[in-house]
């Protein structure tokens, strides 16, 4: 009896794991708010909303009225680190769901769910796959989502696009110098070696996925500031283990929140990964990682006390 009743146990327990994460964790929407000290001494706090990972399908309507609402925290500034799309006709409620957002300052870049529709996998590869770095090569199909025109709704609304480029934006009477990059994940980061603008009053590096080469470039070039997304926050943790994969080069220590990052011989920078909003639609699962969007307030570095 006892030799049954135990994986009769186990399963149950799996099952109801299982439909927590599906039917509940997934749709449990969370504002995190921290403070990261990167401002100049005595300089006045800027509100950064920082977003990644939507995911978004056109029949996702709850996630989309929680975006909206958003735009009542009135961030200085949105940061979009990608993967905007999860279905072909998503971008028509993408915009909804920003909708007020898009009339702030805001930068962005894309990651792979911006170019490519999401394609069933095994879940055990996701688990068992490293760091997930793709070969050249291994994203030659056909760009099939609506990037481009994505791209024009942004830029005719006022987003910045930092897709392998610098700009400079003005926040809450402040000049913040960018630096972006295309996706590491695929590949696609073209990293120069132009230092951070040491006359801006915050230089800000900004990336899809936290591929070292990346962050250690930036780290190097004097960036205080680093942003990324794509990790999902591991979307499976166990709780006081933390992420099982980061599907990049990252550890999975820093695969959510904030943390610092750090090259020999140069200071630390401020780096906050998003944990994201969304999931595949192959793999609509959270389970202690609830979907999240961040407020980052900005404060003078004299500002300790971070959360």
């Amino acid at each position: 009896m006892k030799a049954i009743t135990v994986p009769l146990a186990a399963a149950g327990l799996g099952a109801a794991a299982v439909a927590y994460s599906a039917l509940y964790e997934v749709r449990a929407f969370t504002l995190r708010k921290i403070k990261v000290p990167v401002l100049p001494a005595g300089a006045e706090p800027i509100k950064v909303l920082h977003l990644s990972d939507t995911h978004m399908t056109p029949s996702q309507h709850r996630k989309q009225s929680w975006l909206s609402d958003l735009a009542g925290l009135e961030p200085d500034l949105v940061v979009n680190t990608g993967d905007n799309l999860a279905h072909l006709d998503a971008l028509p409620s993408v915009l909804r769901a920003y909708g007020d957002l898009l009339d702030l300052p805001g930068v962005f870049v894309f990651g792979s769910n911006d170019y490519f529709s999401p394609r069933g996998k095994n879940p055990v590869h996701y688990l068992t796959g490293g760091t997930g770095v793709h070969k050249t090569g291994a994203w030659e199909r056909t760009k099939d989502l609506p990037f481009e025109d994505m791209r024009r709704a942004f830029t005719a609304r006022g987003w910045t696009d930092l897709t392998n480029r610098h700009a400079s934006v003005e926040v809450a009477g402040r000049r913040l110098a960018f630096v972006g990059v295309d996706d590491p994940h695929l590949g696609y980061d073209e990293l120069d070696d132009v230092p951070a603008d040491p006359t801006a009053d915050l230089a800000v590096g900004v990336a899809h996925a936290p591929y070292l080469r990346v962050l250690d470039r930036w780290n190097a070039l004097g960036y205080p500031l680093l942003l990324a997304g794509h990790t999902h926050g591991g979307q499976l943790r166990i709780p006081f283990y933390g992420a099982l994969v980061t599907n990049c080069d990252l550890d999975r220590q820093r695969a959510r929140g904030l943390h610092t990052h750090r090259t020999e011989g140069h200071e630390p920078s401020w780096m906050h990964v998003s944990g994201g909003l969304g999931t595949s639609p192959y793999a609509p699962l959270r389970f202690a990682c609830r979907p999240e969007a961040t407020l980052l307030t900005l404060t003078g570095i004299e500002s300790a006390g971070l959360p």
